[in-house]
């Protein structure tokens, strides 16, 4: 008879899961034995590096991703990350180690104390198998959660004893199941989202990362097209669901209540796609919306539907229901948008550039279908103002707050995509985060043009400072930093750039290349 082990390398085989990245400890020795030819193990040196990258390898992807930590101690480390994972809805099976299954409830070194509720509320889902023959059934089901809408992470602990024990005849079913879900909405629905969209005076779309994620932005581009509409992306964006350059689009949203309610007052109907009804982050009280603005919600997420505070909800297949209003709505004729008119750059100074100086030289630079995964916080106006994003697929950030997301997220993504040349514009505050993935990149040669914008402090919090009106605060500098030597370490190359020139010649060099390079570009925080 096969082992559960056995089985349950099988079963990831037949989901096309045979791309695993960990950090294992003694706990998960026994799941890696024998391990399978036809399945790739990424290493990452830190837990949070492990679920950053496969984190950015399922949003790239579009597919369920199996990850490896080590018992309580390799979760916890991750799941600072895993904050993340959760809002990008992105379908990851993370397991941990368990200790032997007879000493659980002993509390030894290295058990798992209350292992199922460990990742809660952040996992969509998590367990520890009730005994060794349920482990397949367990991961079979986990695989099914993470994937259903909404996609998201999923948690199972496993007693590290239980691989090696026969597993049960029935399990040979698992492999062959399969799961359907609903991939059009209903006539009724649509319905009622034609009548709104088409008896609108001054309609507008807010489009979020699940847009991007189901590949709709061209029914997105359409729909609005078709209708004359605003576009905005919806606040804090983790991935780009529209054009940035189209004439129609007008940005971000802020994120916060008085500046959304002013952005949309002038509009009677706003449909809502992808994204939740909304995200606020900083904090500018007021009414919701302005008088006669209408909220049509469109998510398949029914935990964004629940807690809305205002909206029309309708739970349905993103992409798919963008697609039919795109075909269906009446198309008016409506006077063309002129294009985005160009940025000016902000000054550099001595041996300091301005962060528009950094991204518009790599938007000159960049292949057209680059991918960008930018975790630079404090310059996030000026990664809106010049880059160019028009490839579904191009832009991934965090979807949470904690850091340590960009770094290795780009190395998952190009892992991904190694069609498409990914750039990682970090923040050096943020880099220290995940710092360890260039290990990876440099032991798999994976391509990825690491840009630090190192200005030496944490200017996210140095704006709410301003904000909050707390002057000078402790902990806000993280000065003299050599990110080149730290590369360098690690085994990936580096340069130090501080002018416009020789970040052009230091990209022309990196995209020459096929080895990962680390560009520390100095900036100034204004």
């Amino acid at each position: 008879m096969p082992t559960i082990r056995e089985v349950t390398f099988e079963l990831l085989r037949r989901h096309g899961m045979t791309t695993v990245f960990g950090n294992p400890g003694s706990n998960e020795l026994l799941f890696l034995k024998d391990f399978p030819e036809d399945f790739d193990y990424v290493l990452g040196l830190h837990e949070g590096a492990v679920v950053a990258m496969a984190d950015g390898y399922a949003q790239a992807s579009g597919q369920p991703v199996f990850v490896n930590l080590h018992a309580a101690a390799g979760t916890g480390n991750g799941m600072g990350v895993l904050t993340n994972s959760v809002y990008s809805h992105s379908p990851l099976v993370i397991t941990a180690g368990q200790q032997v299954r007879d000493t659980i409830g002993q509390e030894v070194m290295l058990a798992n104390v209350d292992a199922a509720s460990l990742t809660r509320p952040l996992t969509k889902w998590s367990a520890e198998p009730t005994c060794p023959e349920d482990v397949p059934r367990t991961i079979s089901q986990a695989v099914h959660m993470a994937t259903l809408p909404a996609p998201g992470p999923v948690y199972v602990s496993v007693p590290y004893d239980d691989w090696e024990r026969e597993a049960p005849a029935n399990t040979a079913y698992l492999a062959e199941r399969r799961v359907t879900t609903t991939t059009e909405p209903s006539e009724a629905m649509t319905a009622e989202l034609l009548a709104a969209l088409d008896g609108a005076a001054r309609p507008a779309l807010v489009l979020g990362p699940d847009v991007d994620a189901e590949r709709a932005n061209g029914f997105a581009v359409q729909l609005a097209e078709a209708l004359g509409a605003a576009v905005w992306i919806a606040p804090s964006p983790s991935r780009c669901p529209f054009p940035n350059t189209h004439p129609l689009f007008r940005g971000v949203l802020p994120a916060n209540v008085m500046s959304i309610h002013e952005a949309l007052a002038d509009h009677d109907v706003v449909l809502v796609a992808g994204a939740p009804v909304f995200r606020y982050h900083h904090y500018r009280p007021g009414p919701f919306l302005a008088e006669g603005t209408r909220v049509l919600h469109l998510s398949e997420d029914t935990g964004e539907v629940a807690r809305a505070p205002f909206g029309e909800a309708y739970l349905a297949p993103v992409g798919a229901t963008l697609r039919i209003l795109a075909e269906r709505v009446h198309r008016r004729d409506v006077p063309a948008e002129p294009a985005r008119e160009a940025f000016a750059r902000g000054a550099d100074r001595t041996e300091a550039m301005h962060p528009d100086t950094v991204f518009a030289t790599i938007a000159e630079i960049a292949p057209r279908d680059v991918v960008y995964v930018n975790e630079s916080t404090s310059t996030a106006d000026a990664f809106w103002r010049h880059t160019q994003l028009v490839e579904p697929g191009s832009f991934y950030s965090p979807a949470s707050g904690g850091l340590g997301f960009g770094l290795p997220a780009a190395v998952g993504v190009q892992l991904a995509h190694p069609e498409r040349r990914v750039v990682a514009t970090i923040g050096d505050g943020s880099a220290n985060f995940g710092i360890t993935a260039l290990w990876t990149a440099a032991r798999r040669d994976v391509p990825v043009v690491f840009v630090i914008l190192n200005n030496g402090t944490y200017g996210a919090l140095r704006r709410f400072t301003r904000a909050l009106d707390t002057g000078e605060t402790p902990g806000l500098d993280v000065p003299d930093i050599d990110f080149v030597k730290i590369a360098e370490g690690y085994g990936v190359k580096g340069e130090r750039v501080t002018g416009a020139e020789e970040l052009k010649a230091a990209l022309h060099r990196a995209f020459e290349g096929t080895s990962p390079v680390l560009i520390e570009a100095v900036t100034y925080f204004e």
